[in-house]
Order: structure tokens, then C-alpha cells, then sequence
């Protein structure tokens, strides 16, 4: 229960021993939200920390901790003979707003700032009861906590004291090795350890991408609609994006080579498209595959969660058919694990592993060592693919309930697309419909929901909304498809 000190010339001082927080820490925040705020007035003297212990139920050492802390910033006095006395702060004008012209912001910092980026819905710290559709979100309770804690403990006690130096940049050897076994065998992906970098996420990969084979101006196919953060990372680098439409077969190679045929990259997620979730076909890969090769052009094939795949086995990458060298390969475990774990990884051709290196060491030289020891024995020990083979039936049923109760509470409005993998669905809308208006009223009875035209650049002949059902029971899901019919229904 809460401890209150009494009424003196300040507010009760309210600490909970429940709370995160340390007390001292606790007490040392309020006192100073007291001060700065004038509830305490300069020169007020304080009770001694002995008198606020005992008011307060506390060990004196938390008193005299919090005390000592607002001393050395500041805010309180100490004086032999004299007490504890709040201090003369010199007054300070509230900042006020800088104008907008003239910031010394770049132009890429500019273009970053004003890119939309739906995505973010899945790093809000919302329920999945409130909001069961958050696109690109794993199942978390379903983790082996106790398996990743104990690999990680007994890393932490055995291994760390040898590995707590600067490690390869490349980063950690049997971690790269376990990657390039597991997709070798599950998704044709022909490559050794060491052309294997682990980064921070598929974000990181591209990122490093951007700086090696890019620069400032340089021209880039990207899928439209597609994922906002290649394009976040590709402008950060100064490239000039080329939004290339997708259909029915993924992206549009003969677009792209009327819109630009020396472009530099082009950056695509072809076995499961983000949003639209459809395959790239055979004939568009070898198509694509063909332009790289006469363009001198480089391919990011973004492999982000095609791991959970419902209909057999997942396909082979477009990498297992480059026979030029011209595709580097994009993994994460953020999707397919849980999203805190910011580890991803990039297989590139030999001819860049060079200057790949060379740039990593002047981003973050590598990622975190601890995690990447965890997750090499992750793999190695197959609880990896044990956590796949639990996770895909019960994401497939989650797909199965979305899907059912979309088409028995929206089947008129929606046109539903069965995802054969990954964790999003798309429904488009009818011609003409404005999605985002729809969207904007449906979130104002807490769904939020993402329009397939919010990842897109040129208009789309059709808009839709992207659904996430991972991250929700079904039952969440049914419940959550009831409230967006009823408020749909009002609406009409």
C-alpha cells in the first residue's frame, strides 16, 4: 500500500513499494516535480532525512539517497547549522516553438519526417483486446520465455566473460553459420557463413544496403504498394525512388523498365508482397532477374515472414535462381520470434562482403552479443523450429477465423484475399470507395485500421484495409470484425 507523508507547507508525497521504480528514486521524482512546479516554494526548508523516513515508513538511506540526488542538480541546499532548503532556481522562459523556415534540417531529414508511416500501429502499446487487427505482429505470449531465458543466463555466466570485447563485424560466427544452414534448407537460399551479416533487423540490412550500393540521387525501383520502411531507409541514403505498380503477379518489371530502366536497386518482397500478400511469378522473377543482369542493377529481396507459410512447404527465394550475383537476401527473427529481438540478417554476393563490412563498422560495428550467442543455440538446439512448427497451425486458425467472420459480416463490402503466408491480410474495398474516410471513423471506435492506399504513392484503382491477425485469439478477432460491421453499417 501506498506510504503518504503529512500535510507540511507540500503536497502528500505518494511512494509504491510495488512500483518498478526504487523508493529513493521515486521520492527524489516527486520532490523535484514539487519544486519545479512551485508547490515549493525557494528557501522552504525541508524535514531532516531522518524526520522523512519515519513520516514517510521508509529506510533512512532512501531519504538521504533522494536528498543527495537532488543536491548534486540543484534543486535543494544543504548548509551546516542551516538544514535542507529548497533552492533559488533562476527563472526560465518556457521554450517557445522555433519557426519552421530555416531549421537545419536536410532535405532527407525533411522527406523522413513528412513520410507517412502506417506500420507504426505496430509498436503502440495497445491491448490486443483493444485493437485485435495491429498489421505485422506476432503472437508473444507463445514464446518460449523459459528456453530463451535459460540459454541466455548461461551465456551470460559462461560465455560473455570471453566475448565481452568487440566481436567480428560480421557478427557472431555459429550464429551466422546456424542462418545459413537453416535457409539453405528451407528456402533455397545456396550460401556460406561468411557471406552471412547479422544486422539490427531487416531495417538494419537495408540500411547497410543503402549505404554500399547507392548513391545520393541515384535512381531505385520500389514496390507501390510497399513497405514504408525500405522506403524510409532508401531515402535516408539519398536514392530518388521509382514507385513501380504491383498485380496480381507482384511487381510490374516492364513498368519499371518504362518508368526507368537504369535504375540502380530495386527492393521487392516477392513471396509474400507487403500489403497486397500476393506471389511474385515465375515468369516476373526471371524477368527481373534479367533486368538486374543487362542493368547492372542490384536486387534486395526482403524475405520478411514468409516462414509461416499455410500451404505446404514455404517457396524457394527469388535468390535460389540468381545465377549472376545480383540479389541480396533479407531475413528477420522480429516477426518470426518477438519484435523486441532487433536481430536480422543479409546474405550478399562475395564482391561486396568488403565494403559491406568496411561501412558496418561506422553504423554500429555490431549488434549486441549476448542475443546473438541465445539465438545461435536457439537454432542449433531446434527449439527454432519447434516455436514454427507450434506457431503456423495456430496462426493459420487465426487467418481462418478472420477470414470467416469477414466474409459473414462484410462479404458485400469486402473482397477478401486468403494469404497462403506471413501474418497480414489485405480486403479491398469497392471501386470508388474511399478508404481512409471509412478508416477515420472506424478509429473513432477503436479499431485502428491501416488502407492499402497508405502505403502507396501513385492512386490505387482500388483501395482496401490491411488486417494483422497474429497477434489476436480468434475469438479477439470475430469480436473485433463485429464492432468495424456495426460501425460500417451506421455509417451507411
Amino acid at each position: 500500500m501506498a506510504k503518504r507523508a503529512p500535510a507540511l507547507a507540500q503536497p502528500a508525497i505518494d511512494l509504491d513499494p510495488q512500483a518498478a521504480a526504487p523508493l529513493y528514486r521515486q521520492l527524489y521524482e516527486r520532490l523535484r516535480g514539487q519544486i519545479l512546479a512551485g508547490r515549493l516554494d525557494a528557501g522552504a526548508r525541508l524535514p531532516s532525512t531522518r524526520t522523512l523516513a519515519g513520516t514517510l515508513g521508509v529506510s533512512r538511506t532512501t531519504t538521504a539517497l533522494a536528498y543527495d540526488l537532488l543536491l548534486q542538480e540543484g534543486y535543494i541546499e544543504s548548509r551546516v547549522g542551516d538544514g535542507t532548503r529548497v533552492a533559488h532556481l533562476r527563472a526560465q522562459s518556457p521554450p517557445t516553438a522555433a519557426p519552421q523556415r530555416g531549421l537545419p534540417v536536410s532535405r532527407r531529414g525533411r522527406l523522413l519526417a513528412d513520410l507517412p508511416y502506417p506500420e507504426a500501429a505496430a509498436v503502440r502499446e495497445v491491448g490486443a483486446g483493444e485493437h485485435p487487427f495491429r498489421i505485422s505482429q506476432p503472437d508473444v505470449a507463445h514464446f518460449p520465455y523459459a528456453t530463451w531465458g535459460r540459454l541466455v543466463a548461461r551465456h551470460a555466466r559462461r560465455s560473455l566473460p570471453d566475448a565481452a570485447l568487440y566481436q567480428q563485424i560480421a557478427g557472431y560466427l555459429p550464429l551466422r553459420a546456424a542462418i545459413a544452414a537453416h535457409i539453405t534448407l528451407t528456402r533455397g537460399v545456396r550460401c556460406a557463413p561468411e557471406q552471412v551479416i547479422v544486422t539490427a533487423g531487416a531495417q538494419g540490412a537495408l540500411a547497410l544496403v543503402a549505404q554500399v550500393v547507392l548513391d545520393p540521387g541515384d535512381p531505385i525501383w520500389l514496390e507501390d504498394p510497399g513497405y514504408t520502411g525500405a522506403r524510409g531507409a532508401l531515402l535516408a541514403a539519398g536514392a530518388a525512388p521509382i514507385p513501380v505498380p504491383v498485380d496480381r503477379e507482384g511487381l510490374d518489371v516492364g513498368a519499371g523498365g518504362r518508368l526507368c530502366p537504369r535504375a540502380r536497386l530495386a527492393v521487392v518482397t516477392p513471396s509474400h508482397q507487403f500489403p497486397t500478400g500476393v506471389t511474385m511469378s515465375l515468369r516476373r522473377r526471371l524477368a527481373l532477374l534479367a533486368w538486374a543482369r543487362e542493368a547492372d542493377a542490384w536486387i534486395v529481396e526482403d524475405d520478411y515472414d514468409s516462414e509461416y507459410r499455410f500451404g505446404g512447404r514455404p517457396l524457394e527465394a527469388l535468390h535460389s535462381l540468381d545465377d549472376a550475383g545480383r540479389v541480396l537476401y533479407v531475413g528477420t527473427f522480429s516477426k518470426v520470434l518477438f519484435p523486441a529481438l532487433r536481430l536480422g540478417y543479409l546474405v550478399a554476393p562475395a564482391g561486396l562482403l568488403p565494403a559491406l563490412r568496411a561501412a558496418r563498422r561506422y553504423v554500429d560495428i555490431h549488434p549486441p552479443i549476448l542475443e546473438q550467442l541465445a539465438l545461435a543455440d536457439f537454432i542449433a538446439e531446434g527449439h527454432f523450429a519447434r516455436h514454427l512448427r507450434r506457431m503456423r497451425p495456430l496462426y493459420q486458425a487465426r487467418r481462418d477465423a478472420l477470414v470467416e467472420a469477414l466474409r459473414e459480416e462484410l462479404g458485400e463490402l469486402l473482397d477478401v484475399v486468403v494469404p497462403q503466408a506471413g501474418l497480414n491480410l489485405a480486403a479491398w474495398l469497392p471501386a470508388g470507395t474511399c478508404g481512409r474516410a471509412v478508416a477515420g471513423r472506424v478509429a473513432e471506435h477503436g479499431l485502428a485500421l491501416p488502407t492499402l492506399s497508405q502505403f502507396s504513392v501513385c492512386p490505387l484503382a482500388r483501395d482496401g484495409w490491411l488486417f494483422g491477425f497474429a497477434g489476436a485469439p480468434p475469438e479477439a478477432l470475430r469480436a473485433g470484425v463485429r464492432r468495424l460491421a456495426r460501425t460500417v453499417r451506421a455509417e451507411h
